[in-house]
């Protein structure tokens, strides 16, 4: 299993944000495993923290922008390409203005520190979600469509038409994230010459120069027209006399403009909060095309989530019974695990098959019976405590002892009949023995229990007395 990444050190830029026009600092710094991608607004009081988060985004006029409680940051896309281009998965992006610095255009300048910096993997496994089934997004209005459909890994097909002679129909395409650093990172924001008057008399682009962005002449204005835009925009005034790009500017690729709406959707779908394995196909993509799309994405993680893993369990299991027993010193009638279907060494899937003969039966609601949630809990422990175990060498010196249980919710029954696959995930590397573990439960592909657990793991000192006792049983 791929491992998650965050950066060996923090890296620092400056700029000015394309549309505000502000100096801006922004600081990326290294972030503990299940961080995300978080933002931090250093100049405001209290220092408060916007998450990447695609349900936190209130606009996507010609850039992707984040609030929460009245804070705003702007133009979030190209610095959420590049980490989450580059593969990263956890990073806390501080600034001390509204909006992030635009560079030249491109998540390119973004991508170098990063490489000056370094990547380092972290101990927690990556958590992707992986496309099982078609999921497909339109906007009438926009002309945009775009379709996920299952792929081994993240990859990105981009058509774009702007009815423009200049630039016609382009297609863009990465088939994997190895290639984002050389083929698409590079890749600048465009605007065409006759848009950036009604962008700069809707308070847009006061950052905007040839400098940070491609600048494209399909339609030639008259002079006058060109010096009311120049003096909108504070720019020295400038003939225009053919189309083209403005002042010759070399592009990168011949189909630039498409791979730049390419590295669009990276960044916006790094608002998701989680890796992608899937193939995304995209027509005529915007920012808010791509958020409503991120949106789709995580609606179909919540509703995966409410189904638990998919688990077959007519397979072989990887421990049965009898390993087990040989892991967990519980015996009947207070062994509540029966087999283990997925194991890592982070996540663990178990087994518990619910049958009336079981001896809480007897006298919990005897007439109606129910397993007790304490009992659940139990369970879902011992399946943690499994995964802990299978770790070391010598498991039946060990005892598991509970510290604490957090945020426990019980959602449905569990009778007699019922099979409970287990689903549990470290929450944090198990240092010193402490094992930090959330974990859910559920029944039929419906969700019965969640909680978080912790628990320290002992080396028990009268290692010969647990062994005789062992072999006697």
């Amino acid at each position: 299993m791929a491992k998650q990444k965050t950066l060996k050190d923090s890296f620092t830029v400056i700029g000015i944000g394309l549309h505000t026009g502000e100096k801006v600092q922004l600081t990326v710094n290294p972030a503990e495993e299940n961080h995300g991608f978080k933002f931090q607004r250093t100049d405001v009081e209290g220092q408060p923290i916007i998450n990447a988060d695609a349900d936190l985004v209130v606009d996507t006029s010609r850039s992707t922008n984040l609030e929460k409680n009245g804070v705003r940051v702007s133009t979030t896309e190209h610095i959420l390409a590049a980490l989450f281009g580059m593969e990263i998965d956890n990073a806390l992006i501080q600034l001390d203005g509204p909006e992030v610095p635009i560079m030249d255009g491109s998540a390119y300048p973004f991508v170098q520190a990063i490489n000056l910096v370094g990547i380092i993997e972290q101990e927690a496994e990556k958590d992707y979600f992986e496309v099982t089934e078609n999921i497909t997004y339109e906007d009438p209005d926009r002309h945009t469509e775009m379709l996920a459909v299952p792929q081994e890994e993240f990859r990105l097909t981009v058509m774009v038409d702007y009815n423009s002679p200049l630039l016609g129909t382009q297609h863009a395409h990465m088939y994997h994230m190895g290639e984002f650093e050389n083929e698409i990172s590079k890749c600048r924001t465009f605007v065409f010459l006759r848009e950036l008057e009604v962008l700069a008399k809707n308070g847009l682009i006061k950052g905007g120069d040839i400098d940070n962005a491609i600048v494209l002449v399909d339609t030639p204005l008259p002079q006058e027209k060109l010096d009311e835009i120049a003096d909108l925009l504070g720019k020295p005034h400038m003939k225009v006399e053919q189309t083209g790009v403005l002042n010759n500017t070399t592009l990168h690729f011949q189909n630039e403009p498409a791979r730049h709406k390419l590295l669009d959707i990276v960044g916006d779908l790094a608002l998701v909060g989680k890796p992608i394995k899937g193939h995304i196909l995209a027509a005529r993509p915007g920012h808010k095309g791509n958020v409503d799309f991120a949106k789709l994405i995580k609606k179909a993680i919540k509703d995966k989530e409410k189904q638990g893993p998919n688990i077959d369990l007519t397979k072989e299991p990887l421990y049965d019974i009898n390993d087990i027993h040989r892991l967990l010193p519980h015996r009947y009638p207070f062994l509540l695990v029966d087999k283990i279907m997925e194991l890592s060494e982070t996540h663990i899937v178990g087994v518990k098959n619910v049958t009336l003969n079981e001896h809480q039966f007897m006298g919990h609601f005897p007439g109606n019976p129910v397993m007790p949630g304490v009992l659940q809990v139990e369970a879902m422990a011992q399946a943690g405590g499994i995964l802990v175990l299978s770790q070391v060498p010598d498991p039946e010196n060990y005892s598991t002892y509970f510290m604490k249980i957090d945020n426990v919710k019980f959602k449905r029954k569990v009778i007699p009949g019922d099979t409970i696959i287990f689903d549990l995930h470290l929450l944090t590397p198990i240092r010193r023995g402490i094992v930090h573990m959330g974990g859910k439960g559920y029944v039929n592909g419906q969700l019965c229990i969640e909680a978080e657990l912790m628990a320290q793991v002992v080396k028990e000192k009268n290692v010969e007395s647990n062994v005789t006792e062992e072999i006697q049983q």
